[in-house]
Order: C-alpha cells, then structure tokens, then sequence
C-alpha cells in the first residue's frame, strides 16, 4: 500500500490547527502538528515531511523566520512551504516567495482552495523527484553499459594485435581469430542497442524472455574472450563437472536470455581473472540439480575485507585503478532477473568463489550432456 502524504502543520492557534488536520485527515493526508517554528524545526528533521503548512504570524520565531532556517538546511530546503497567513498585502506576499515558500493560502480557510494547493505542490514535488530519479538512474546505466562492452571491447584489441604481430600465421588460426573479432563486434552492437534492458532491470520493469541457452558454449567464448588477461598473468582457465573437464558433446542448458548470461559471466570470468595470482589457475566448475544450473567461479585471491559486506552494491571496488564497482552489481542485477540468485565465499587461505544459480532450461537434452 503507498505511503499517504505527511503534511507538517505548524501555528500556534488550537482552533486552526483543528480546521486544517480535518480537512487533510478526510482527504487520506497524514498530518504531524507543531505549535511554534521552533518546534517545526525540530520536527522536521525526525518526521520528513512531504510539504509543511506554515502559518506566518506566530510568537517569538514567526512563519517567514522558520521558512528562513528551513531553506538555509540543506536537508529541509527541498520541503515545500505552503505559508497560511490572513496578511494579503503585496510586500508581505512578496517576502514570502523571497524566502522560498511555493503559495499562500489565506484565513479563513477555504478547503476547495486549500486541498488544491496542497495537491498541486505535492504532485510537483513528487514528479520532480521521479525526475531526479530517473536522470541518476539513467546516467547509472551509461556507467554500467560502458563497463560491460569493455570485455568484448579488449578481446577485439587483443586478438587484432596478434593478427597484426603473427602476419605468418597459418590460415586455420587466423579464421578463428577473426571469427573471434566478428563475434565480439555483434556482441558490442547488441549491448549498444538493449541499453535500456539495463535501465528496465533497475527500475524492476525489464520483461524477461527465457530461451534455451547453452551455458558452457557462453563460458567458452568468454574465456576466449578474455585471454589477453590470462596470458599476460601466466593464467590458466579449467571448465569442470564433477571435477573432470568438459568435452565437446557436452550440453549445459539453463533457463534464461543469450545476452544477459554473456555480459553477467563476462564481468565475473573478468573480475577473477584480474583479481587472481600470477601463475595461478581459475575454474569454472559447472553442476545441476533438479531445479537449477549451478556455476561456480573460483580464483586464488581473496575479496578485500573493507568490501566483502557490500560487494554485490553499486560503485563497491578495491585495489583497482580503473575499477567501476559495477561489475558484480550488473551480474547480480542479470542473474536475479533470470530468476536466478549469486553469492560468494572468500578468505586468505581459499580464495574467492563465486556462485551463481540458473533456472535449468527444461526440454529435450542432446545426447552426452551430463546432468
């Protein structure tokens, strides 16, 4: 159910304060009620109203002060004041719009005057912040677009340089190097084109479309992918089940989108190569059981422990010079959209494994698959 309104009513008359809590009470408003602008300031801070009523003549602190020291707080200035004064005169008006209140609602009052306003300043304020938002929320998606499409990205620069510095290389290989530059480049484009799936995943309206995805043909090109790091890191790369390696008749199949399971495994199989050891090895060791695919990703280095409790957030990174922090948030973020979940385990002494659950893809199974 979506939290009602809180509307702050400050002034230091019983009978007014009466009048106006019936009126927005009746109206679905939920009101909080300060008697004198020092106990609105007060207040403010602890209850967070949506738009405060202010009356403007009161003892000691009176309303134009208090609007003064709301605005000049940096976390009250954004709180609509709607001032309730019976003064109509242009300088006084005039003062008030100065000192940042949105509207005026003159005694006695009108309830048709006053639910108008009060609405009006309310939906103005909450379509601003849906504003605000989505503006953050959109330049989040560019952070994490632009993250994601290094991978493919560097697997482009790095198999070209090798192309560049091997021009003897026999025919059979350079086919497959440029394979690899053309599979990377349509992967690039497609990112570029479902941006806005990132956006729709964050603000939870991204529609999934599950389809039969062969896992370990996804995990295959990403290792490919990826080389350049493993080779200049004297690493090797072991895709397991059940502690022997995969072969080539072997089909694991899971419940999800081509794209999301790429640019998830991309940033995972990337995190690991660069967080790992030189000389040492990564393995991708691959499960099922009745209901989910499980991979697991594990390399010899271990998460920081200033960033093991928040390691799945936004902007989350460590030790890492051109780090984003959005890495493991995006993998989280595709995972749970495919209606799967990701954690991790870490220490000194084991390393880092990452472990990340997929539907499993029910339907008909080639022959050698292993489940």
């Amino acid at each position: 159910m979506p939290k009602k309104p809180l509307v702050l009513i400050v002034d230091d008359t019983t009978k007014n304060i009466q009048v106006l809590g019936s009126i927005l009470l009746e109206h679905e408003y939920d009101i909080h009620v300060a008697q004198n602008g020092q106990q609105a300031l007060n207040a403010v801070n602890v209850i967070n109203p949506d738009l405060i009523l202010l009356d403007v003549i009161m003892q000691e602190l009176d309303g134009f002060e208090t609007c003064r020291r709301l605005k000049a707080n940096a976390k009250t200035q954004h709180i609509p004041v709607i001032f309730l004064t019976a003064k109509t005169a242009e300088e006084d008006m005039l003062k008030g719009f100065e000192l940042g209140g949105v509207d005026y609602v003159t005694k006695p009052f009108s309830s048709v005057v006053l639910l108008a306003r009060v609405n009006t300043h309310l939906n103005l304020k909450f379509a601003y912040e849906a504003l605000e938002k989505s503006v953050l929320l959109r330049e989040n998606v560019d952070h994490i677009i632009r993250h994601d499409l290094k991978s493919p990205l560097s697997g482009i620069i790095s198999v070209s340089s090798l192309l560049d510095e091997m021009p003897d290389l026999e025919l059979e290989r350079r086919q497959k190097f440029i394979k690899n530059i053309k599979n990377s480049s349509y992967r690039m484009l497609e990112m570029i084109n479902n941006s806005l799936d990132i956006y729709k995943m964050e603000t939870g309206t991204y529609v999934c479309n599950p389809e039969f995805v062969d896992i370990l043909s996804v995990i295959k090109k990403v290792v490919a992918e990826i080389e350049y790091i493993t080779q200049i890191n004297n690493l090797s790369v072991d895709i397991l089940h059940h502690g022997k390696s995969t072969s080539k008749q072997d089909l694991f199949t899971v419940r999800g989108e081509q794209l999301l399971c790429y640019s998830m495994l991309a940033n995972l199989l990337k995190n690991a190569a660069e967080a790992s050891p030189n000389g040492e090895h990564i393995s991708v060791s691959i499960d099922k059981n009745d209901s989910y695919c499980i991979l697991s990703i594990h390399n010899k280095g271990a998460i920081p422990e200033s960033i093991r409790a928040n390691f799945f957030d936004k902007y989350t990174t460590a030790n890492k010079h051109d780090g984003t922090g959005l890495g493991t948030y995006s993998a989280k973020l595709m995972a749970e959209t495919q209606g799967g979940t990701i954690n991790f385990e870490t220490s000194e002494e084991m390393g880092t494994t990452i472990t990340v659950s997929l539907p499993n893809f029910v339907g008909n199974q080639k022959q050698g698959e292993h489940i």
